[in-house]
């Protein structure tokens, strides 16, 4: 079986270590495409219909507003054909302790019954925070594994980590 890479990232202005940057690669994305070069597996960008804006803290209040409403954005695309993938890596930036709420859209559109869900994220201080414990209750049929969670200031030298978690995880 093929192995499959979702994940959700931003591009524009991004929050490093108390100040704001303007990035053209997001952070998850990075770490995305190292699992994708390190398992062989194919990657899939979670792209919302409508994206937040590029702006930090109207993004912030953009997400907020979908996460208070428990929204679930319209996607871009889905995975052609899911059944080919038993093992799936999702992974996002963390937004108040949890996935965006497009990640959620992804979850609920695909049949998880017989795979593996691998959690990872970028973050600036909150871990993996209850990814974990959403992915169990919207993949129900879903297997999880232990979940990765790397400092988005540190995404670039992170790979010797990625391939750490990736052979512990029993990839």
């Amino acid at each position: 079986m093929k192995k499959l890479i979702a994940y959700y990232s931003r591009t524009g202005e991004n929050y490093f270590g108390g100040k704001l940057r303007t990035i053209t690669e997001g952070n998850t994305a990075k770490v995305a495409k190292m699992i994708a070069e390190i398992t062989g597996g194919d990657l899939f960008e979670i792209r919302q219909k409508h994206p937040y804006s590029d702006s930090y803290m109207t993004c912030i209040k953009e997400a907020q507003k979908d996460l208070k409403d428990n929204a679930r954005p319209e996607l871009v695309a889905l995975p052609e054909n899911m059944d080919q993938y038993d093992e799936v890596w999702i992974g996002s930036p963390v937004y108040w302790g949890t996935m965006p709420m497009a990640v959620f859209t992804f979850l609920d559109a695909i049949d998880w019954s017989g795979k593996t869900i691998h959690p990872f994220c970028a973050h600036e201080g909150s871990g993996l925070g209850r990814i974990p414990s959403g992915l169990a209750r919207e993949a129900k049929e879903a297997k999880i594994a232990s979940g990765l969670a790397v400092h988005g200031s540190e995404v670039d030298q992170a790979k010797s980590l990625v391939e750490r978690w990736i052979s512990e995880d029993g990839e």
